[in-house]
């Protein structure tokens, strides 16, 4: 949507200087100083001046348009006002050659609507029209005396820089009184020859960017003095157009291009002459539907960001739009010549509005997913451990590995018993009461919750942080399992109810802990034969008056508990007897 939105027609924007100084970057880097051969610019400089003082008679400019002419030159145009009258004989000469030669005089049109309107002169040339059409109307004007009223061939030298001082169009024609004015270029190429079809011009008011293909070292430049002084070489001028001006800066113009800050009047004429004569001889870039192709540039980047920001990280995003950047600026560089209306900075401006905004929302998705996987974890996992799994750095921290762990089985005895005659409802609170008693303890005491078994549970230590404490932490959490069974079994009493009983089994040993599973599903989860154990001293301990048996790996890696021998007994699965423990009560 904001590349479509910037390829609308639009007011003076900040967008639009966007496009315009790309666009400059551009004309910088296209500009080729190969020889323009089908002009002449005659530079009235500094040194012209010095050996012909300004201001020149009438005489001394027919002379020099004479002389043009006789060595052969296609065309004049004389990017110079005569406001006032000047010398008759030479003022005579001068209307001559307007009116019967191939010499075209200047005047200048003012675009801009002032209290007092420009009035000076006598506008001359240009074809009745009715209305505007495709013209720049024009308020004010500075022309040429009435003397030379008369020529046919008068060009508009007036301009309108952008808002920025640079000069970077010109009206092709101007709408004034009703009649319609070429440019000077259009005018001096209509000349001499058969008026040929004009350049579309700009959809922005009727004005005509100036390609600027060309830098001024390509033109062949004459110093006025040298022709005037019989030293000019006739064969430089014979079969050119030629453009008479000034780049002296006592009389000289200078405006602001996008090829510098100063550039010669005369720079934008022959620039806009040399795109007439190209398109003339079917040179000039063909067109190319540069909008069309902004749009479609500009919404594979939103497909492509769409599929990436969800699956790729924020780094790799972020580079992939700014190769789409750099791609783009390749494609605009190209487009540029071939469409002067399209906005080169509008798909930028939709890849700035992925990075400004995209970017940072999908990574607040990714890590608002990150948080919920965290609260999922911190419920199988105690908190802490979570955090030093974060501050671990570990690449794959679930992967399966082969640990020293504990792990602790524990199981309601006489489960369904128990809630057969109870509702449903009762049935479910007792059943959660109960898990709840085992589960934290496990968590408290940094233990890893493998999964529950409907009215009992398995949990693990020493994964998947290794933990030295691994078998204390497992005792710890087992004595606090027997305490919360306590109070809710008599809180059950109380109130009519059954007494529970909590049966555990505890054992340790090498396991391979990590996430195991299919496609489909995945459970971390702890597997080894001390695991296998740790459920038979469970379903031993109806065995026994005491509820948690412990096995002799967990005895023999815990530190901080005393233990009351069972004696040797034999479990299901197990070909020998091995010696079982229960924790010794303190008297």
């Amino acid at each position: 949507m904001l590349a479509a939105w910037a390829q609308l027609p639009r007011g003076a924007s900040g967008l639009d200087a966007a496009d315009e100084w790309l666009r400059d970057r551009f004309v910088v880097a296209q500009a080729v100083d190969t020889p323009e051969s089908r002009i002449l610019v005659v530079d009235i400089d500094e040194t012209s001046l010095a050996t012909h003082p300004w201001p020149w008679s009438r005489e001394r400019l027919a002379e020099l348009v004479e002389t043009l002419i006789g060595d052969g030159a296609r065309a004049v145009a004389l990017d110079i006002l005569q406001g006032e009258p000047g010398d008759p004989a030479g003022d005579m000469r001068l209307a001559v050659l307007a009116g019967q030669g191939p010499l075209v005089l200047a005047q200048l049109f003012d675009y801009e609507q002032r209290p007092q309107a420009l009035r000076f002169g006598r506008p001359a040339g240009g074809a009745p029209s009715a209305t505007a059409g495709a013209a720049v109307p024009a308020y004010g004007f500075i022309a040429n005396h009435a003397g030379l009223a008369q020529a046919p061939h008068v060009g508009n030298i007036g301009v309108r820089p952008d808002s920025d001082g640079v000069l970077r169009r010109v009206p092709m024609y101007t709408w004034f009184e009703q009649r319609r004015f070429p440019t000077l270029s259009r005018a001096l190429l209509d000349c001499c020859a058969a008026p040929a079809a004009a350049p579309a011009p700009d959809q922005r008011d009727g004005y005509q960017r100036v390609p600027f293909s060309r830098s001024l070292d390509a033109y062949t430049v004459a110093k006025a003095g040298e022709i005037l002084d019989g030293r000019l070489d006739p064969a430089m001028v014979a079969g050119r157009l030629v453009l008479i001006g000034s780049s002296s800066l006592s009389i000289g113009d200078r405006v602001a291009t996008p090829l510098g800050r100063s550039s010669p009047g005369l720079l934008v004429h022959a620039s806009m002459l040399t795109t007439l004569l190209d398109r003339q001889a079917g040179l000039a870039p063909a067109p190319w539907p540069a909008r069309l192709m902004a749009l479609l540039f500009a919404s594979v980047v939103a497909v492509l960001a769409g599929y990436t920001f969800a699956r790729l990280s924020a780094a790799v995003n972020v580079l992939m739009l700014a190769a789409a950047s750099l791609t783009w600026l390749m494609l605009a560089y190209g487009l540029s010549a071939h469409d002067p209306d399209f906005s080169v900075s509008g798909p930028l401006l939709s890849i700035g509005f992925l990075l400004a905004v995209g970017v940072p929302f999908h990574w607040q998705l990714a890590q608002s997913g990150s948080r919920r996987l965290l609260d999922t974890m911190r419920r199988y996992v105690a908190g802490e451990v979570v955090d030093e799994l974060l501050r671990s750095g570990l690449k794959d921290p679930l992967a399966p590995r082969q640990l020293q762990v504990t792990t602790l089985i524990a199981d309601m005895q006489g489960y369904t018993t128990q809630v057969e005659a109870l509702p449903v409802e009762e049935a479910a609170r007792l059943t959660t009461d109960f898990l709840d008693c085992l589960t934290r303890p496990v968590l408290e005491n940094k233990g890893t919750l493998d999964k529950y078994t409907g009215d009992g549970l398995v949990a693990f230590w020493g994964a998947p942080i290794p933990n030295e404490q691994h078998a204390d932490l497992a005792l710890d959490a087992a004595a606090r399992i027997l305490r919360e069974v306590a109070i809710l079994s008599a809180r059950r009493v109380r109130a009519g109810g059954q007494p529970l009983r909590v049966r555990i089994g505890i054992e340790s040993g090498l396991a391979m802990v990590g996430d195991y599973g299919t496609s489909f599903r995945s459970i971390y989860t702890a597997v080894g034969d001390s695991v296998n154990t740790a459920s038979r001293l469970e379903q031993a301990a109806r065995d026994f008056p005491h509820d948690v048996i412990i096995g002799q790996g967990t005895v023999g890696y815990a530190t901080r508990h005393r233990f009351l021998s069972l004696g040797r007994h034999a479990l299901r699965g197990k070909e020998h007897p091995i010696e079982l423990f229960t924790l010794e009560v303190p008297a």
